[in-house]
């Protein structure tokens, strides 16, 4: 669909988030890097001009611009292990406006699990930039993205919306040291060296953690952030005998499967009480953990930081990031109705100096050349002058600009082209 042809009420969100979703329901739906190149590269042999897809620990969502959003659901379901049928009952659409607005939430993170959420938007750049390589970003989403991420600028220095440590990493760190009594003495394991378990691993290290061991498919990883911290690295040999000695244990790797079940756990009489936190989506703890006894088995969904202090404060700036999302966003809206007017624009340009270019030939030989000069200088200024207050007659008009356009073309019999760029 072409810059010219397409409207607010094009723009369309399809997705599955925490919000309707538990993460059950979510990780069937979930996309590894590989898969959404694998769609993405899909959705452009498939003719999609626009189109973003952001998957993370809470949601997986297609954005763009599209006259039906089935189109979006099919290419989703297609491409994710989850089925059309339960989609339907969980996921949700948004139309013109709210879909956008709801961009804007996200990325400065106001629909966050976790308010604030200081991650979400490094997958949100990460997911434009993905859909760029694939050439799915055309003019209205690039210049949408420009403003969201400077909207994301604007929260972060204006308000307190990113006040403390927001994010799941936080959040799981917190939960761990309300329900593990001097936890800081406790022996903790660590599995998996993305970017939730980096940023847990730093906050662990910063409230005091002693005992601290790292897990990780690629060794090197952690062997760096074990040098860094001076901590222990053990390899997934060794995952009974670790999983044994840990009182925490969180699970944070990109696995798209269960890598920790129930038989990795003491069974022999010797068992001591656990919190296990899985911070993956899909899960990487099988759920017949859940069986026993003495583990206390804690997925995404149950983590909120809403009876922290710093959240009170960040809750603070909900109203203030609203606004300055309004603002951004009806600046938006400004450009987008002034590219509605662009190829009138063009087109009223080109015919004022189309007339201007043929009366000059038809007396260019009655008048000696350094005249010609002089008064093709003048009549370009004259021609520029005029054509001026048209354009901005034109952009003014945000009301009704296809009204004010047409009129225009007539009167000037304007051959406008169908798209710009």
């Amino acid at each position: 669909m072409s810059l010219t042809n397409s409207k607010l009420e094009d723009f369309v969100v399809v997705g599955i988030n925490h919000w309707n979703a538990p993460v059950a329901i979510r990780e069937c739906y979930s996309l590894s890097g590989n898969q959404r190149e694998t769609l993405l590269e899909a959705a452009r042999a498939e003719g999609f001009e626009n189109l973003i897809v952001l998957s993370t620990c809470n949601r997986t969502e297609l954005f763009g611009i599209t006259p039906d959003y089935k189109n979006f659901e099919a290419l989703l379901i297609q491409h994710t292990n989850g089925d059309a049928a339960t989609f339907k009952s969980h996921s949700f659409v948004l139309h013109g406006e709210a879909a956008v607005k709801h961009l804007y939430k996200v990325t400065v993170g106001l629909d966050a699990q976790i308010l604030g959420d200081l991650q979400i938007v490094k997958q949100v750049k990460e997911a434009y930039e993905a859909s760029i390589k694939y050439n799915l970003v055309e003019g209205e989403i690039h210049r949408l993205f420009q403003s969201i991420f400077r909207t994301h600028k604007r929260v972060r220095t204006e308000t307190d919306l990113g006040y403390g440590a927001a994010s799941v990493a936080y959040a799981a760190v917190q939960f761990a040291r309300k329900h593990i009594n001097d936890w800081q003495e406790k022996r903790i394991l660590l599995m998996g060296m993305g970017k939730i378990g980096k940023v847990t691993c730093k906050n662990l290290v910063g409230l005091g953690a002693s005992s601290l061991t790292l897990m990780n498919r690629n060794k090197e990883r952690a062997d760096d952030l074990a040098d860094r911290y001076n901590l222990s690295v053990s390899g997934f040999e060794d995952i009974v005998d670790e999983v044994a000695k840990a009182d925490l244990i969180v699970v944070a790797t990109g696995a798209p499967h269960p890598i920790l079940n129930k038989s990795h756990f003491p069974t022999n009489g010797q068992a001591h009480h656990q919190v296990l936190l899985d911070l993956s989506v899909p899960r990487n703890v099988d759920t017949d953990v859940e069986e026993l006894e003495e583990v206390e088995l804690v997925n995404m969904d149950q983590l909120n930081d809403a009876t922290d202090e710093s959240f009170k404060i960040r809750e603070q700036s909900i109203p203030a990031a609203e606004r300055i999302i309004n603002e951004e966003f009806n600046g938006y809206l400004d450009w987008l109705s002034e590219q509605k007017v662009v190829p009138t624009i063009v087109a009223l340009t080109q015919k004022l100096h189309a007339i201007r270019d043929e009366e000059l030939e038809r007396y260019r030989h009655q008048f000696p050349e350094e005249v010609i000069g002089r008064l093709e200088l003048v009549t370009h200024r004259i021609v520029n002058r005029i054509a001026a207050h048209s354009i901005d007659h034109l952009k003014a008009n945000k009301e009704s600009p296809e009204e004010l356009t047409k009129m225009v073309e007539s009167m000037f019999k304007l051959e406008r082209k169908s798209d710009i760029g």
